[in-house]
């Protein structure tokens, strides 16, 4: 299975700031999310790409992060398979951010896709095009794909991109946590 590029990376940059910043539990330990410059370090590096670093301001950093618990929300929906609510939140998120579909000149001459305006900037460009992607996802057959990690003691989202779209877990770490305990449990 596989989104498009661009959606692609919009969605796991959803990933990665829903799992920053989302107090709980992480792959077996309880997790506090950064804050101060280490929360603007995170942002920055979910944010980045291999061919241009992203250097948010903290101003910025807590502006774009305030959308996370409704990005959260649309992950726990469809983990439910509640894709109803999902799409609620998505539409909320969409007409909140004023996300629009816009083609700009990258230039070289080609055309990248961007939901928000020219002068958007920032943190009203990404908050767009988070929402934007969840929305693309869902609009597909494949919201069903988007989910919070099965082990205990973790509750961290994902997006599966398997072919076969059983993914349970955040990380294979988890997938081992969970195989090693029931091994554990059948051999005693």
């Amino acid at each position: 299975m596989q989104f498009d590029s661009h959606i692609e990376r919009l969605l796991a940059v959803a990933v990665d700031l829903v799992n920053l910043v989302t107090p709980g539990d992480a792959r077996g330990v309880v997790y506090e999310p950064p804050t101060g410059e280490a929360l603007v370090v995170g942002v920055a590096d979910a944010t980045s790409g291999p061919d241009r670093r992203s250097q948010p301001t903290q101003a910025q950093a807590l502006s774009l992060v305030e959308v996370v618990p409704a990005v959260r929300a649309v992950f726990e929906s469809a983990e439910r398979h509640d894709l109803d609510a999902a799409a609620a939140t998505v539409n909320e998120l969409l007409e909140s951010t004023g996300a629009r579909p816009r083609l700009d000149a990258d230039g070289t001459g080609r055309h990248q896709l961007h939901f928000h305006g020219p002068d958007d900037g920032y943190v009203r460009g990404w908050q767009a095009g988070l929402a934007s992607g969840l929305a693309v996802a869902l609009g597909s057959d494949l919201g069903g794909r988007l989910g919070v990690c099965a082990a205990p003691a973790c509750d961290r989202v994902y997006v599966d991109a398997s072919r076969n779209g059983t993914r349970r877990f955040c990380s294979p770490q988890c997938q081992s946590r969970v195989k090693a305990a029931a091994h554990r449990a059948r051999t005693r």
